[in-house]
């Protein structure tokens, strides 16, 4: 047989353009997401076989360090690209009327952020709401080729929020003129004041918190304001995070057919619409939780397989309450969910994904009571590799509500009365089984970044008494260790069934990322090659490098930034993090409509009853995941920004004390700096620093003082003095009390900073202009 010609190898031009037409020609198949392209696609089409696919490679390397693709989820695409249903916030028009859209997230690293027009609808369905400025919608996006004007098209797929022409501040009172003044709480907004009229005041009272609508601008240009809603005192225990959820428009209060469907709801029986359930009420299952929680919707057992096959292994059994049961798609509940599509958590309050009436009841795996479950039996090997799993839906019974300290205590030797009892039979076994699991947890070698995390203890009236960072104890990673187990049978089980889901996903660091951290690297003496392709076990290597060393924190803090950040999609890519190929939340669908998709996937697809999921497109899995990835962020930063708020109002009393802490973060403009007790966040100008112009040095993440060479870096620990506290926007402004660091000058002689004392009694000139922007 003769042997075909061999093709031309492609050139690097030709190897770009078919990834850009691959993906547009997957836009106009209205694919809910592109098929995934990589180097296996590009030598297919291009006939690449044996050693070419190793130049292959190697061009494909360059043109993502050249920035003319880029790395993703979904495979390569133009760098720059976005994917096929974006989130974004419509910012403008255009001259001609358009609407102009943007990403709600993009990163910088990636160049200048694409803009989208948006068309109208081509039908505009009935009762089907206009987007307008100030929105937020989901968009489906392609690209435009034509230059000069926006990157992409769009058309609305869901609108949802709506642009409001609100700003939330404290109000003061003008006795002259019986209106008044309003003071914006948010951050960006700290330095301008609103005018009020005694006509607009409304029912407002001196310090109240208030919704206001902005005016025109009155006579002398001053901007005037409207208050709408007055929405408490802000000396109330709950005001400050009243704020947070007002400025994120979190849903706090449940719609009347919400609490109609949840008071209606029944609990489960062991037979009900036809199917029966496994009767497990006999297996002592143990909720493990913090001390204050409210909902226990997890609990754990394990105990020894005797299974010739499995010699030294173990059975862990992970029971999650069964919410789908109770809420079930398109219904009251369902709707209300995925508005709101998580649980927020602040330190006086909890705004809860699904009424009490389910989340603390029906659903709460409580001790003694009969509740229903979606449980999974997995059996562990003595290596701690999962060998096989199997999902159930049962009726269980909690043996015992333990706290994790409780239970930490147990096996410390120190049981107590209701630990003592069960401490050979279950909790020794759960100790076990996760000393097999953290073998197979050790050669997996997820990313190992240690972030403790501070937590808030409030008085009575709701202020702060202190801040303290719990320990970090086994129990907790037993749990957590257990809960991922589950996770990734969840995943596993519905791709071996080809049913669509939800994914919890966690992208590669991006080679931008990747090329600062091994510039940053360099200058403390680590090599790492540009290009260098990282997995979690090489992050983790340079971290032990640094630990115990003066670069320990800037190395932890670098590593931190250069993550990508988990969302939820409907196409797997993965989860980077955890080093796994696969994997779903399924552990608390109590506080995670995610976790509710995954439960309603497995129970149509394992044809376990009722409550299963119905037939839905991976492109409308898509949006959904979009949605409750949107959500997430929201209530991080709305947590994040009332522990700043509330942190702030407890140091307002301490104007002039001085703190330690370490270096968060650089700017040209300066530093931030995190407090050691507290972990507030408060900064520092770089005009303040001192009589030297302190310019930013990105590759050492420092300001450097041009003619000492005196240096803050990120990472260092210093000494600052609080000299303002913003408590309503949750700002400090601190004063540097450290001498900076000597660095080595461009010539290579260090440089020793000047002679200055802690106290400064002169006002400092300020820094140049480029270290003020």
């Amino acid at each position: 047989m003769p042997k075909l010609p061999k093709k031309p190898f492609p050139s690097r031009e030709e190897i770009v353009a078919f990834i850009a037409r691959e993906r547009e020609e997957a836009v106009k198949s209205g694919a809910a997401q592109p098929d995934k392209i990589g180097k296996r696609e590009i030598a297919r089409a291009f006939a690449i076989r044996g050693d070419d696919k190793i130049l292959l490679k190697k061009i494909l390397k360059e043109l993502e360090l050249e920035g003319a693709v880029q790395r993703s989820r979904s495979g390569l695409h133009e760098a720059g690209a976005l994917p096929q249903i974006v989130l974004a916030d419509i910012l403008s028009r255009d001259r001609d009327g358009e609407l102009i859209a943007v990403p709600a997230e993009w990163d910088e690293a990636l160049g200048p952020t694409p803009r989208i027009i948006v068309f109208a609808p081509k039908r505009p369905r009935q009762g089907f709401p206009a987007a307008g400025i100030g929105d937020r919608a989901l968009l489906r996006v392609a690209p435009l080729r034509e230059t000069g004007g926006p990157a992409y098209s769009g058309r609305v797929v869901k609108l949802l929020s709506r642009a409001v022409k609100r700003v939330l501040g404290v109000f003061r009172e003008d006795p002259r003129t019986r209106g008044g003044r309003i003071t914006p709480v948010d951050k960006k907004q700290r330095d301008k004041e609103f005018i009020v009229s005694e006509a607009d005041r409304g029912e407002a009272r001196d310090g109240d918190l208030v919704s206001v609508e902005t005016l025109e601008r009155g006579r002398f240009g001053q901007p005037v304001a409207k208050v709408r809603e007055r929405l408490g005192s802000m000396n109330s225990e709950k005001a400050i995070s009243l704020i947070a959820i007002n400025i994120h428009s979190i849903p706090d209060l449940f719609r009347p057919e919400t609490i109609e469907a949840s008071e209606a709801a029944k609990p489960a029986r062991m037979e009900s619409e036809g199917f029966r359930r496994e009767d497990w009420r006999s297996l002592p299952l143990l909720t493990i939780d913090p001390t204050d929680a409210k909902d226990h919707d997890d609990a754990v057992h394990a105990q020894h397989d005797d299974a010739p096959d499995n010699p030294e292994g173990f059975v862990v059994t992970v029971a999650i309450a069964d919410v789908s049961y109770y809420v079930r798609p398109g219904g009251a509940l369902d709707r209300e969910a995925l508005d709101r599509g998580n649980s927020v958590y602040f330190p006086d309050r909890v705004v809860p994904m699904l009424p009490e009436r389910i989340s603390n009841d029906l659903c709460s795996l409580r001790q003694g009571e009969d509740r229903p479950a979606l449980a999974v039996r997995m059996r562990i090997g003595r290596d701690g590799h999962k060998l096989d799993h199997s999902f159930f839906r049962v009726m269980m019974r909690s043996a015992a509500k333990l706290s994790y300290q409780q239970a930490q205590d147990a096996i410390d030797g120190r049981p107590d009365e209701t630990t003592g009892p069960l401490l050979d039979s279950a909790l020794k076994p759960l100790w076990q089984a996760y000393d097999a699991v953290k073998i197979a947890r050790g050669k997996r070698s997820p990313l190992d970044l240690e972030l403790p995390e501070r937590k808030i203890l409030l008085k009575a009236d709701g202020t702060v008494d202190r801040v303290l960072t719990p320990p970090r104890l086994d129990a907790h990673k037993v749990i957590e260790e257990f809960m991922i187990l589950a996770n990734v049978a969840a995943a596993e089980t519905l791709e071996a069934e080809k049913s669509h889901l939800i994914y919890r996903a966690h992208d590669e660091p991006s080679v931008e990322k990747i090329n600062a951290l091994s510039e940053f690297l360099a200058t403390i003496g680590i090599k790492l090659a540009k290009g260098q392709v990282l997995k979690p076990m090489q992050f983790n290597e340079i971290l032990a490098k640094v630990r115990g060393s003066e670069h320990e924190n800037v190395v932890n803090e670098i590593v931190l930034r250069t993550q990508a950040q988990a969302e939820y999609v409907a196409e797997n890519y993965g989860h980077f993090g955890l080093h796994l190929r696969r994997y779903a939340h399924f552990t608390s669908p109590i506080r995670r409509y995610a976790d509710l998709i995954v439960h309603r996937a497995l129970v149509r697809a394992l044809k376990l009853g009722p409550g299963g999921l119905p037939e839905l497109s991976r492109e409308h899995l898509a949006e959904i995941a979009a949605r409750i990835s949107a959500a997430e962020r929201r209530a991080m930063a709305a947590e994040r920004e009332t522990t700043d708020r509330l942190i702030a109002t407890f140091l307002a009393d301490h104007i002039g004390a001085t703190f330690q802490g370490r270096i968060a973060g650089v700017t040209r403009a300066g530093l931030f700096v995190k407090l050691a007790e507290t972990g507030a966040d408060g900064f520092v100008p770089a005009g303040t620093l001192g009589s030297d112009y302190f310019a930013y040095d990105e590759a050492h993440h420092a300001l450097i003082g041009s003619r000492s060479g005196e240096s803050f870096q990120l990472g260092d620990a210093v000494t600052v003095k609080l000299v303002e506290a913003a408590p309503f926007a949750g700002a400090l402004r601190f004063e540097m009390q450290s001498e900076g660091k000597a660095r080595v000058g461009k010539a290579g002689a260090r440089k020793p900073g000047p002679a200055r004392g802690i106290s400064r009694t002169t006002r400092p000139k300020p820094a140049g202009r480029r270290a003020r922007k």
